[in-house]
């Protein structure tokens, strides 16, 4: 494509483009080329491939943190209750204090068993089917939302638990 300027450039001598003379341009770039469209995806998806899986743990220990922060909150609220009461409460709304739900949105559960023979029944058990507190259980139902009253199966693997009165607040798999 031939254009002629309309006008001439008068700035310096060695840029100017004298009027009637022909410049010469090139064509004007229209878009991406399909591979290179091609690559971009290639790179994008690669990055997501990496970071998706990644965030997904990270969120997922953020959430697992959350739980175990928040029963370490309701178990101290509930040794409050225990020394002011001298026993322990029948349910979470005794404690008088609003108990914002698990991070995947259901409430914490929590079971009496001190004084109740029936509740140790229902107790969470170790492997070898030991009460895993002898006081009170406190738990989240983790990501699945099942649970088991045996520790070990896999419904409760991924159950945030309160065990040893308190002395262990974590994942039921790592206990």
């Amino acid at each position: 494509m031939i254009r002629y300027p309309r006008k001439a450039f008068t700035s310096s001598p060695d840029n100017c483009v004298k009027p009637g003379r022909a410049v010469r341009t090139l064509p004007a770039h229209q878009g991406f080329t399909l591979v290179e469209v091609l690559v971009a995806a290639t790179v994008v998806a690669a990055l997501l491939a990496i970071a998706l899986p990644k965030f997904a743990s990270y969120r997922l220990q953020a959430q697992i943190a959350q739980a175990v922060s928040d029963l370490r909150s309701v178990d101290l609220a509930i040794q409050i209750y225990r020394r002011q009461n001298n026993t322990l409460p029948n349910n979470l709304s005794n404690l008088g204090i609003p108990i914002t739900p698990d991070p995947w949105g259901r409430p914490y559960e929590y079971l009496k068993i001190e004084g109740d023979p029936i509740a140790l029944t229902n107790a969470k058990k170790d492997l070898f089917h030991v009460p895993i507190n002898s006081d009170f259980d406190l738990y989240s139902k983790g990501v699945d939302g099942a649970t088991s009253s045996i520790i070990v199966l896999p419904a409760s693997q991924d159950d945030i638990i309160r065990a040893n009165k308190g002395g262990y607040v974590g994942l039921a798999s790592d206990y």
